[in-house]
């Protein structure tokens, strides 16, 4: 199979027979057909159509030397920097289709992690999880596997540890010589009832006494004792109008909590089991590669956002005020930043094996996240002063399909006469839909950790002393100073560390 199309992967989800997936309260047989969950099977299924269209399958195939066959990028793993740059850049190019979180990220980075953290622990001795991973790989590469990441626990009160409050984190209750059984729940995990695996990380560093909690898996979504509870989101409910222009876009994503009540895992499932002292290399190692990430698909979306600010400028004719130029010309800086960030990230990564673990610059990673944090909220302020109020107050697509109220809207809200108010309504839709959005706005601070997260990255990269150093030769305060090699002020993360080579550049 290696390639799937679209449709041969809304086929495959299409019937579960294990898994309970709720929805306000109802269970969900048919997850490509139910109007809630399946504007996300189509942002999930435009991750497989990019791998065939002409203007985008050069960046959505690869070339696996695990297979020796081109495969989905989603199931690659990076070989080089321009692997890596590959990957922001594919993430920019399929937000332009989808206008939303296509919810496949974080399980190709779960995928990533994996990788690197069990050939890490292969070059200490520990082979058994490396080996079993690479088929695991193989199995995933081969059948084109759609997998959501799930690493966030519920984790409850935050100053106390796992083993202080076992049922806020996900924990190993049994071991047998054929597998595991696990217990807990992981929180906002993106895509899930769209994905057919889950790999499952620990979600923070684990101490000795948290050794049951430091844990990694695979495990079929379809899979006995599991429950996912999808969650809501701002205007969901239009989905379920079953209109065409208030629900724009019709693509989306979607979030969910998923319940593993003593579910079984084959070993050959398991990739880690114990080791505590590794669960925080693999935490830094997936919040640097997710936090890539988030330069290609916010800086995507911000291009939807521009472009229908822009166009609602245009219909009421001031798009060539100079204030509004301004405005255009400021969400361009603030969406290139974040995209530009996450390219350096990419093109300055650190080699961490010598046969290819291509692991993203963690300095830029983390300020791209930082970027993200702030510039979305940015732009969407941007368009909202541009579009006017009536993003918040249009009256609705039934009203607009009324006849005896067409005519009135039509006439009051019209614009520049290229333009039909019918024109107006749908960008303002489009506008509010995706800019006041989870995937736009909550995401882009909560996600791949809050920003306090990534702040406590950056100060543990970034070399202060060292950068006194320099200030204090400059004004002579001192009048010696060893020069490092390199032209940053950055130490070395633990993962480097860990790496053979000490992460060559």
């Amino acid at each position: 199979m290696v390639l799937r199309t679209g449709e041969e992967y809304v086929n495959a989800i299409r019937h579960r027979n294990k898994v309970e997936i709720y929805v306000m309260g109802k269970e969900v047989k048919d997850v490509t057909e139910h109007p809630f969950l399946k504007p996300s099977v189509l942002a999930f299924k435009a991750t497989y159509d990019a791998a065939h269209e002409e203007d985008s399958k050069s960046l959505g195939r690869a070339w696996s030397s695990f297979i020796n066959e081109d495969v989905n990028r989603f199931t690659h793993i990076h070989r080089s920097p321009e692997d890596l740059a590959a990957k922001v850049k594919l993430l920019r190019k399929i937000s332009h289709k989808t206008g939303a979180c296509f919810q496949r990220c974080v399980g190709w980075d779960a995928l990533n992690t994996i990788y690197v953290t069990s050939r890490l622990m292969a070059e200490r001795g520990k082979k058994e999880y490396y080996e079993r991973f690479v088929e695991y790989l193989k199995y995933v590469q081969k059948n084109d596997i759609a997998l959501a990441g799930a690493m966030t626990d519920v984790k409850g009160v935050r100053t106390l540890r796992p083993n202080e409050q076992p049922h806020a984190y996900l924990r190993v209750t049994q071991v047998t010589k054929d597998g595991i059984y696990v217990s807990g729940a992981k929180a906002n995990i993106t895509g899930i009832a769209a994905s057919e695996e889950i790999i499952v990380m620990p979600t923070r560093a684990m101490g000795e006494k948290d050794k049951d909690f430091a844990v990694a898996f695979s495990i079929p979504l379809d899979t006995e004792s599991i429950k996912v509870i999808i969650g809501r989101q701002v205007n969901d409910g239009r989905r379920l109008e079953e209109g065409e222009i208030d629900g724009l876009p019709y693509r989306t994503n979607h979030e969910g909590l998923v319940i593993f009540d003593n579910v079984f895992v084959p070993m050959e499932r398991v990739f880690m089991l114990g080791d505590w002292q590794m669960s925080g290399i693999l935490v830094e190692i997936f919040s640097s590669y997710h936090r890539q990430g988030y330069g290609g698909c916010k800086s995507g979306l911000g291009d939807v956002i521009i472009g229908a600010a822009y166009n609602l400028a245009k219909q009421i004719g001031v798009e060539k005020a100079p204030h509004i130029q301004n405005k255009l010309n400021e969400m361009v800086l603030l969406n290139e930043n974040m995209y530009g960030s996450g390219i350096a990230a990419s093109l300055d990564a650190v080699k961490l094996c010598e046969d290819g673990c291509w692991w993203v610059n963690p300095m830029f990673a983390n300020v791209t996240k930082q970027l993200v944090t702030r510039f979305p909220y940015e732009i969407t302020k941007f368009s909202t002063d541009i579009a006017g109020g009536i993003i918040g107050t249009a009256p609705s697509e039934w009203d607009l399909k009324n006849p005896k109220l067409k005519p009135y809207i039509e006439k009051y809200l019209q614009g520049m006469m290229d333009y039909s108010t019918e024109d107006r309504l749908r960008m303002v839709r489009l506008l509010e839909n995706i800019g006041f959005s989870v995937a736009f706005l909550i995401e882009s601070v909560h996600g791949a950790g809050s920003p306090e997260a990534q702040r406590i990255a950056i100060n543990r990269v970034y070399d202060y002393e060292y950068a006194e150093k320099i200030a204090k030769y400059l004004s002579q305060i001192e009048k010696r100073i060893e020069f490092k090699e390199n032209a940053e002020p950055w130490r070395s993360t633990d993962t480097e560390k860990l790496a053979n080579n000490g992460g060559q550049k």
